[in-house]
């Protein structure tokens, strides 16, 4: 039976910067798997790669099977792959609902279902439904750059540091939904430096340095590796 998602043998270079070296990962239906590591490690590479920003230069990316390593990056959301990127990228002078509706680009039909279900996950975004996204606060700029990748209906959310610059307790809520959204029925691929948090709520997870996989495990067990709690546990 085909992964939902895998990778195969992907090198992924920016210019002459070889930031992905032979990266093989999998992610089944249903599944939270995480991916940590620390700065310039290949992650958010490595998203990229999948959405098509980045495309690799060698080796082979498969969603439900096929080939989609040649595709343009609004053919990958088509197909049921979405983003939501480091930073965020929300449009700072569009409303809140107007920055949902733009996460809808590629789909027809109407949308009220599915501007309710974000606003089940995200009440804080009804509330601000006519506000600027710029003048949201940071943790309201995460909950719709989330909201936005789940109007594409993505059978694959792909999230970029989603606690990045938030409160603790912003934190726990953001990663609360990403357990609900989970849950919801869509397949989660997690890039995050917090990677207490990132095991906690992963099924499974992957190691990446400098643009490799070292380790893949179920996250219980990475969380329980000494390498891994020393490097990115913050033990001695």
């Amino acid at each position: 039976m085909a992964h939902l998602l895998e990778l195969d043998d992907v090198h992924t270079f920016y210019g002459n910067i070889h930031a992905l070296k032979g990266v093989s990962l999998v992610v089944d239906e249903g599944e939270i798997v995480t991916l940590i590591g620390s700065n310039g490690a290949g992650k958010s590479t490595t998203l990229r790669t999948i959405s098509g920003i980045a495309p690799a230069r060698k080796g082979t990316v498969r969603f439900r099977g096929e080939e989609i390593q040649a595709r343009k990056a609004h053919e990958i959301v088509q197909q049921g792959i979405a983003q939501a990127p480091e930073g965020r990228g929300v449009f700072a002078r569009m409303s809140v609902y107007e920055n949902l509706l733009m996460g809808a680009f590629s789909r027809k039909g109407p949308l009220d279902e599915d501007i309710e279900r974000v606003n089940q996950h995200f009440p804080r975004l009804k509330e601000r439904r006519n506000q600027k996204a710029g003048t949201l606060s940071g943790g309201e700029q995460q909950m719709l750059a989330i909201g936005r990748a789940l109007m594409a209906r993505p059978s694959v959310l792909l999230l970029d540091e989603p606690s990045m610059g938030l409160s603790p307790i912003l934190t726990e809520q953001i990663f609360q939904i990403i357990h609900d959204i989970n849950a919801d029925g869509t397949t989660v691929l997690l890039v995050e430096q917090n990677a207490q948090m990132a095991l906690n709520v992963a099924h499974r997870g992957y190691v990446l340095q400098t643009g490799q996989i070292i380790l893949s495990d179920t996250a219980a067990n990475l969380a329980a590796n000494q390498q891994v709690r020393q490097a990115y546990l913050g033990e001695i």
